[in-house]
């Protein structure tokens, strides 16, 4: 939600962490904060379980599919380190505010937080970063008829432009001269879209581009830009990581892209390989 410096006051905090997991192994209990660690394993928030914060829907990277589970890029990418350390995915979903300021992880939430979050530097004030596993690009997505093809021409026209608030993808714009309206998740700004209450709006591309593929979308709304903003994705974890951890996670990405598993994980949730989106 490519994405996304936000003071928590000490109730909103405690609002935002009080909300329920959507577990991928059947929702268990993820509120306990006591860390835990196996001999010579990283300390978990649970025994058994690397537990994922995530903001939920973010397809394809987060989402939940027909059966209530959750699944996604993310989802898999995580998986690989859990599978290495023989632990099950526990899934939180969470506001990405609260994810992107380091509260989460901080506060003993989770241990890790995948959410489509761009690695940036203000965001490593609070949070440790993986090695980046995704290349991220922004993009605009339109109902049909507008003439626009860019930010400038969403500027000339007199556009109305909707973005998700924590995001990049926002920062960007309002970089370029722009005061979107903002939105809590990407379901609300698609929402926002297609009520007519925005005439454009910002998003991760790989975001627009699973959009675009329901016909209902597809029929009164297109890709107008892309934007090449230059960003990373990286798995977030609490300042001053369990060093153990964070190896895996970059052991288990690094392994994937050299031996094609992530190629396959990618084609898989992208139709696409690698290099192939823009």
């Amino acid at each position: 939600m490519n994405r996304r410096t936000l003071a928590l006051g000490a109730a909103a905090l405690t609002a935002a962490l009080a909300l329920s997991a959507c577990g991928s192994s059947g929702g268990t209990d993820t509120a306990q904060t006591g860390s835990t660690a196996a001999a010579g394993g990283p300390k978990l928030v649970q025994a058994g379980k690397l537990t994922t914060c995530t903001n939920i829907p973010y397809e394809p990277f987060q989402f939940k599919d027909d059966t209530g589970k959750v699944v996604g890029f993310d989802v898999d990418i995580v998986d690989l380190a859990a599978k290495k350390l023989g632990l099950t995915q526990e899934i939180v979903d969470i506001d990405f505010a609260v994810i992107k300021s380091g509260a989460a992880m901080a506060s003993g939430k989770c241990d890790v937080a995948a959410a489509g979050m761009t690695i940036t530097d203000e965001r490593k004030a609070n949070i440790d970063f993986s090695v980046p596993y995704f290349d991220a690009t922004q993009a605009l997505l339109a109902k049909k008829g507008t003439g626009a093809t860019s930010l400038d021409d969403v500027k000339a026209k007199g556009l109305k432009l909707g973005a998700q608030a924590s995001t990049t993808g926002l920062d960007y714009v309002k970089e370029k001269g722009f005061d979107p309206k903002e939105y809590a998740d990407s379901a609300k700004e698609l929402l926002a879209l297609q009520s007519g209450q925005e005439d454009v709006i910002v998003q991760d591309l790989p975001v627009v581009l699973t959009w675009l593929k329901k016909p209902e979308i597809a029929e009164k709304f297109e890709l107008i830009a892309s934007l090449d903003t230059g960003e990373q994705y990286g798995i977030g974890l609490k300042k001053g990581a369990d060093p153990v951890l964070l190896k895996t996670i970059n052991e288990s990405i690094e392994a994937a892209k050299k031996d094609g598993t992530y190629e396959q994980i990618f084609v898989k949730w992208f139709g696409k390989k690698p290099g192939e989106l823009g």
